[in-house]
This record gives structure tokens, sequence and C-alpha cells, in this order.
């Protein structure tokens, strides 16, 4: 399992760094398009709780080692155990509740995580692997970039949350298309469909990435907070309900050092200097 260790974290399946108020973690099996082993699941688990509450982090980017982001479940793995229920004839009551408890701490904890969270796809994101894509605040693709579903290609329902983003983000239609008929969605397609923010030449790639990073990185960190605990709980509520809920984050924003100094910068007409990472409790997310 990964530890975030001065800012350094490295094991065979997935590693983090934490560099300039960046937190990266990289999922790291190449020669599988970055399949998620359970080795990959802890480690990543381990990274966000490490990063969501270190100081020294601003953003967490989540990317995938050489051409994919990640293919979702390792199929030959099941092959190899008999299929996704290890050969048994009956659903294991443990099993299930070991894998809700994965969930929970990987797409569960990315679309709820109190700072913004950049996927960084560089290829392939598909099954399991676009349920953690989907969870991400932003998402940046190169011109390779491709999604898919791929639970039906393997007689597989779906998991890892990907149904329910789906639905969220391109609406019932297109997501019952999506999950039944599993077509490929290159990159372009997938931006129109709001799949991914942006789509970036690959030679540009690791630059967009970063500079977007660095932009959050460096951004009022209490107010980035605030901002998606309100645009998470936006759907669930009223609009009065959600004004009402709005004003107290709103009114302790203004009492941060952040605040001030950029009301100073932008009376001064120059640019505002934020610094404040740490997060204080307030939020639903």
């Amino acid at each position: 399992m990964s530890q975030l260790i001065n800012g350094t974290s490295t094991d065979d399946d997935v590693y983090g760094e934490v560099a300039d108020g960046i937190g990266t973690i990289t999922l790291n099996r190449p020669d599988r398009r970055n399949a998620l082993s359970d080795a990959m699941v802890a480690g990543l688990e381990t990274l966000l709780d490490a990063m969501q509450d270190s100081e020294d982090v601003g953003v967490i980017v989540i990317t995938g080692a050489g051409k994919a982001f990640c293919s979702g479940g390792d199929v030959q793995d099941f092959d190899a155990k008999g299929g996704e229920g290890g050969g048994s004839s009956e659903v294991d009551a443990e099993a299930v509740e070991a894998q809700r408890q994965a969930q929970r701490a990987t797409v569960g904890k990315i679309y709820r995580s109190r700072k913004p969270v950049i996927a960084a796809i560089p290829g392939a994101a598909a099954g399991a692997g676009l349920g953690l894509a989907l969870a991400a605040d932003f998402r940046i693709g190169s011109e390779r970039a491709v999604f898919a579903t791929a639970f039906g290609a393997v007689g597989l329902s779906g998991d890892f949350g990907v149904a329910w983003l789906l639905n969220d983000i391109v609406g019932p239609v297109k997501a019952r298309e999506l999950m039944l008929l599993n077509p490929r969605v290159r990159a372009e397609e997938a931006r129109s469909l709001g799949l991914l923010n942006e789509v970036v030449p690959e030679d540009e790639f690791d630059a967009r990435v970063r500079a977007l990073a660095e932009q959050l990185a460096n951004g009022p960190a209490q107010a980035y907070e605030y901002m998606l605990d309100n645009l998470d709980r936006a759907p669930r509520v009223s609009l009065e309900e959600s004004m009402d809920a709005e004003v107290p984050l709103h009114k302790a924003t203004g009492l941060t050092e952040d605040h001030i100094g950029a009301v100073r910068a932008f009376v001064e007409k120059r640019t505002p200097v934020f610094g404040t990472r740490a997060t204080s409790a307030g939020g639903d997310r």
C-alpha cells in the first residue's frame, strides 16, 4: 500500500508526488493499460487521503502511465480466476462489501474531494477507469483520449459509479446509449458531450495539465472548497435552499486573507496572490 512520505510515494502499481502545491497520482501498470489491481486501489485510497489532508496540496491530478489513463478491471485477471466472481456459483457477500468500500474510497473520495481534482487522460479510460475520470472536477484529454463503458463487452452490468456519473453528465438518453451499446467515444466527441473539458494535442498535453494544476494550486483554496460544496448541493435542493446555504460560506470566505488581499489587488489594479491552502470545517462534500 502506498504511503505519502516527504511528498513522495511509490509502489509497483501506483505512485504519488507533491510539488509546488500539486499532488499527482499516477496509475502505473502501463503494460496492462493501467487496469486496476488490488494494490492500485489500496494505494489510490491512501494517496487520496494523504493529499486531501496535506496543507501542501492545493490541487490533485490523477493520470496514467504510458498511453492509457485506466482500462478498468483487469480482464486477464478475471479470466485467470474464473470470472469476476472467482468461479463461484453464488455472490460473495464479503466481496460485495469490500468492493462497496473500495468504490467509496476511490471514486467517492474523488467526487467529494474538498480540493479540485483534475483527471489527465492521455489515452483510454474505460470501465471502472471511466468512473475514476468522470468523478474528477476537470478532465483534460489528449487527442488520443478515448472513452468506453466496456462493461457489456465482458457481460457485466457496471460498477465504480459509471452509470450515475454518466447520467449526471450526459443525461439519461445518452447514458443508456453509452452503457448498453458501448461505443468508443473519441476525444472531440467526448468534449462535445461534456465528458472532457478540453482536448489538447499530444505534444502539448503535459504542459496544459501542468498549467491548469498551477492555476488551481495558486488559487483561493477556501473559496474553491466552498464553491464545490455549493455545486454539489445545488442539484439536491431548491433554489431558495441553495441560496440560503451559500450565504454563511460566502460570508466566511469574506473573512479570509485571500479575499482581503484580492480586493486590495483589484483596487490597485494588480494580480492577486493567494496563499491559504489549509481548509476549515463548514462544507458537506
